[in-house]
């Protein structure tokens, strides 16, 4: 369960990553696909794009990881970090924030909010699990 449970988070962030990324070239066509507020400087979305792939990348690594000689990526502890944080800012935006978003970027940013809280949830409890027994 841990494993997919990576796997699945990893894939998360490289999603992000790269259309974060692909902002770069085509801030625009992202933004109007996605339904988001314009990029006016793709600078900080592309870091930020590099950001969430390193997080794919280390939770590839530890969803691999068999032992404690091998090298350690980003654990559970850390995911449910993260994806907690992420989501309640994105919550916040969307609750509180002046946004101005058409229905479906609106619906695109409750998905993502509200996975990103899930899927944290989830490998809490199997973190939680981990250290009980």
């Amino acid at each position: 369960m841990r494993h997919k449970l990576l796997i699945f988070d990893a894939i998360i962030n490289f999603t992000l990553g790269i259309l974060l990324l692909l902002s770069i070239p085509y801030a625009d066509q992202i933004t109007g696909f996605m339904g988001v507020p314009a990029i006016e400087q793709a600078f900080y979305p592309s870091i930020m794009g590099g950001v969430f792939m390193g997080i794919g990348v280390s939770l590839v690594i530890e969803s691999n990881r068999r032992s404690s000689a091998k090298a350690v990526g980003l654990g559970l502890a850390g995911a449910v970090a993260i994806n907690l944080c992420g989501g309640v800012v994105l919550i916040g935006w969307l609750l509180f924030g002046d946004l101005s978003l058409p229905v479906g970027g609106t619906i695109f940013l409750w998905v993502l909010a509200v996975l990103l809280v899930a899927i944290s949830s989830i490998e809490a409890v199997v973190h939680r699990r981990k250290y009980n027994h």
